[in-house]
C-alpha cells in the first residue's frame, strides 16, 4: 500500500516513513509545499493529511487531487508518532476501523 502524508513536523519527516515502512507501506511525506505539488502527489491508495501543520493552501490541494482520483483521505489533527501508528493499524482497505 502506498501512502501520501501531508503536513507534520520536518524533523519527523523520517521517523514519519520508517513507521509505514514497519507497517509495510510505501510513503512520501511533504512536510512544506513544493513547486508542482498537485502532479508529486501521484495516485496513492490513501493520503494523511496532520491538519494542525498543514496550510490551507495544502489542504485544498489535497482536498481537489483526492476528488480527482478517487484517493480516500484521512485527517489526523496531531502530527505524532503515536497519532500515525493509531491510524495504521486502524486502517483496513480503504476506511479506518475504530475499535
Amino acid at each position: 500500500m502506498s501512502i501520501v502524508i501531508v503536513g507534520g513536523n520536518d524533523r519527523m519527516a523520517t521517523r514519519y516513513q520508517d513507521i509505514c515502512k514497519s507497517f509495510n507501506h510505501k510513503s512520501k511525506v511533504f512536510t512544506q509545499m513544493p513547486a508542482d505539488f498537485d502532479s508529486k502527489l501521484g495516485t496513492p491508495d490513501l493520503m494523511v493529511v496532520f491538519t494542525g501543520t498543514c496550510s490551507h493552501k495544502m489542504l485544498g490541494a489535497v482536498k481537489k487531487s483526492s476528488e480527482k482520483r478517487g484517493v480516500p483521505v484521512e485527517h489526523v489533527h496531531s502530527s505524532s508518532v503515536s497519532a500515525l501508528k493509531q491510524l495504521l493499524s486502524g486502517y483496513k482497505g480503504g476506511r479506518n476501523v475504530r475499535t
